[in-house]
């Protein structure tokens, strides 16, 4: 049986991606009046995994679901194309079989990404939290950002967005709920330890608070 997860975090300050002054008494600690006035501009992130927990298996890749996964996403997202130093691509299956991991994808809407792809790799034993000011620039641009990143036995997928694409998300995967197929939509808020986020190993069927599994019925 395949456990399926979609971690989301919602109106994440998108000024969290600014270059900071480590120096205090250089640093701006106000806000100006045209700022504070402003809404602040946020963005979204989603976290795209899975595990077969009754053989310890744990990878998105590793789903017996996973092609579906991916045509479903593809769906999802099959307003904007996907990039790579290569070029262009149109098919979400054959890009990650060719992609490294957190090698970054640029999801654009249409046109050619304005974003360096240089500045968005992640080196091994770095994280995207060393690149947030070029992945500021991008979300700002208005492209997304996609990364296949290491798990214990294949890849997950790691998804930044300045909209919310949520239902886009959403609607598609919820069609392959089925016996074989628990769908899992998790607050990332709220899973801040490694226990909470492998909760299908102890506690699958009373999920922790934050853990919704998604069932064909399921309305938003």
């Amino acid at each position: 049986m395949d456990i399926f997860k979609l971690i989301f975090e919602h109106d994440i300050r998108l000024d969290d991606l600014r270059a900071r002054h480590t120096d205090r008494n250089t640093q701006d600690q106000t806000l100006s009046i045209e700022e504070f006035m402003n809404p602040d501009p946020t963005y979204s992130k989603f976290y795209i995994t899975g595990s077969h927990p009754d053989e310890n298996r744990f990878g998105l890749n590793i789903l017996n679901h996973y092609e579906s996964v991916i045509d479903q996403l593809q769906l999802a997202l099959s307003d904007y194309t996907y990039y790579t130093e290569e070029g262009p691509y149109s098919n979400l299956r054959e890009l990650l079989k060719k992609t490294s991991h957190w090698q970054a994808i640029l999801l654009t809407p249409g046109e050619e990404p304005v974003s360096d792809f240089a500045d968005l790799h992640i080196d091994t034993g770095s994280n995207v939290g060393h690149r947030k000011v070029p992945l500021r620039n991008a979300l700002l641009a208005g492209e997304l950002v996609l990364y296949k990143e290491q798990a214990h036995h294949g890849f997950d997928l790691h998804l930044f967005s300045r909209e919310n694409i949520y239902r886009d998300l959403f609607f598609p995967l919820k069609k392959l709920v089925s016996d074989q197929f628990r769908f899992f939509s998790i607050n990332g808020k709220r899973i801040q330890s490694e226990r909470k986020f492998y909760f299908e190993t102890w506690a699958l069927e009373r999920p922790p608070h934050g853990v919704e599994e998604v069932f064909e019925e399921t309305v938003l």
